[in-house]
């Protein structure tokens, strides 16, 4: 069709284009300052603050450690059932959350990222009562068939009760400072975990051993003072939410699927994978129990606590790549959102690989802190000298999982920690009924985490994120 020229002149594209979502000047510096610096500027408070969060544990272990043998080994058989609820919480659940709000920002939809507050609240609430229920129900037979016995049995089932009856808390906790993550505002939850730290470091001891009238309460102190620290924390968040000073803001919205489903499609998988990296050390626990007894359920449960502080240290990475890689999605730069995955992944393989070289070659100046025994001692080297050289590739699939997080494509997590399981306890059951040595195990378990790492750092690579059959 011809243009009239009497009718002035024709409409250019970009006045017939819609105008583009207004961004905040905050969300724009994320789709636009230099990938590394930014990555690094918002990931180093985050590893400080996660070292923070993560020594609280180690101090609560410490301490619990002076009760015996049988606290420890206790502590051993309840930890993979704290560590996978705060995982699918902060990591799964929280990554979710994150993402969504990340991408709803990144391409200016701000009413959804406001409405999405409300969303990811119900939901942590919900799976948080389901977890509840659970535990107090069938938490021995569940620590019995770990291979709990005896006081370590009683001392496990002291300390699970007190702190799955208050686990509402760190749900709600979560919610909220995934909701603030997910804004690029890893300052907030971080003070908060700050702070928590500092409440713990004098509650526990005083709540296990007790001072003056206060009696102690011994174990279960220490679950005391950790839902302490996730009530006080829920107030704080919740305030500051509820105040307006967040970029999404919590108001009452008509509840929608979809925004369920935007959490949910990248949480859910996400729990699954929190549920496998679990349930490999839950069943390797067992594995170790049948085959050695106490002393080495205790030895090794030392020895892996420290897998698990990479947990928290690979956090300080991984929140700042879930909404990093998610805004940058969002609007569009799909370039940009994998170097910047790959960045945080190469600073998370070298951050992970250090301390599993430096356990390896000193496994009992860490495995001292918490105990003298001398079987204890043993098994933990022996893991830590065979699987503290695989940490590294643990941290690179970590870093690639919490990038798939902000991407909204979780079949490949998936499917590498189904390959780490299969590796780890089917490889570490057969090589144990074959030759009956924890060295063989221990061997399956760090050919596991190679697995999961190289699995994870070749899909991600060959741009499985951006194909259009990706999940």
């Amino acid at each position: 069709m011809r243009h009239d020229p009497s009718a002035g002149p024709p409409p250019s594209d970009s006045a017939a284009a819609p105008a583009p979502p207004a961004l905040s000047p905050h969300t724009q510096r994320l789709l636009q300052e230099p990938a590394v610096l930014l990555l690094l500027r918002l990931s180093w408070p985050n590893i400080l603050i996660m070292l923070a969060q993560a020594s609280t544990g180690l101090v609560e272990t410490w301490w619990l450690s002076h009760l015996g043998t049988d606290a420890l080994a206790g502590m051993a058989l309840v930890f993979p059932a704290v560590m996978m609820m705060q995982m699918i919480a902060g990591g799964a659940m929280g990554g979710g959350i994150s993402s969504a709000i990340a991408r709803a920002l990144g391409a200016g939809r701000r009413a959804d990222a406001d409405a999405l507050v409300l969303h990811a609240v119900l939901i942590n609430l919900g799976i948080g009562l389901v977890f509840s229920a659970v535990m107090l129900t069938f938490g021995r037979p569940i620590y019995a068939a770990l291979g709990g016995e005896g006081g370590a049995l009683d001392a496990a089932l002291r300390y699970s009760n007190v702190v799955f009856a208050g686990n509402l808390f760190l749900w709600v906790m979560n919610a909220l400072s995934s909701v603030i993550r997910g804004t690029g505002n890893m300052i907030v939850p971080g003070l908060v975990i700050c702070v928590g730290a500092l409440l713990l470091v004098p509650l526990s001891p005083l709540l296990i051993f007790g001072l003056g009238p206060l009696p102690g309460l011994g174990i279960a102190g220490g679950g005391v003072a950790l839902v302490l620290y996730y009530v006080c924390g829920t107030l704080f968040l919740g305030w500051y939410v509820l105040s307006g000073r967040n970029l999404a803001r919590l108001h009452r919205a008509r509840l929608q699927w979809p925004l369920f489903r935007d959490i949910l499609r990248v949480g859910a998988v996400a729990a699954i994978t929190s549920v496998q990296t679990n349930l490999t050390i839950a069943l390797s626990t067992g594995l170790v129990g049948e085959a050695a007894g106490v002393d080495a359920v205790a030895g090794f449960g030392t020895g892996a606590r420290l897998e698990y502080l990479l947990v928290p240290l690979v956090f300080g990475i991984g929140g700042p790549l879930v909404a990093l890689v998610g805004t940058n999605i969002g609007a569009g730069q799909r370039e940009r959102a994998m170097h910047i995955a790959l960045v945080g992944a190469g600073i998370t393989f070298a951050m992970a690989e250090t301390i599993g070289l430096a356990a390896a070659l000193w496994p009992a100046a860490w495995l001292g802190l918490f105990s003298q025994d001398a079987g204890m001692i043993e098994t933990g080297s022996t893991y830590l000298r065979i699987v503290g050289p695989a940490y590294g590739f643990f941290g690179l699939g970590m870093a690639f999982y919490f990038g798939s997080q902000g991407a909204g494509r979780l079949f490949w997590p998936l499917v590498a920690g189904f390959l780490r399981v299969l590796v780890a306890i089917g490889g570490g059951w057969l090589a144990l009924r074959l030759t009956g040595s924890l060295t063989a195990l221990f061997a399956a378990l760090a050919a596991g985490l190679v697995v999961y790492g190289l699995v994870l750092a070749v899909a991600v690579r060959s741009g499985v994120w951006f194909h259009r059959r990706a999940r």
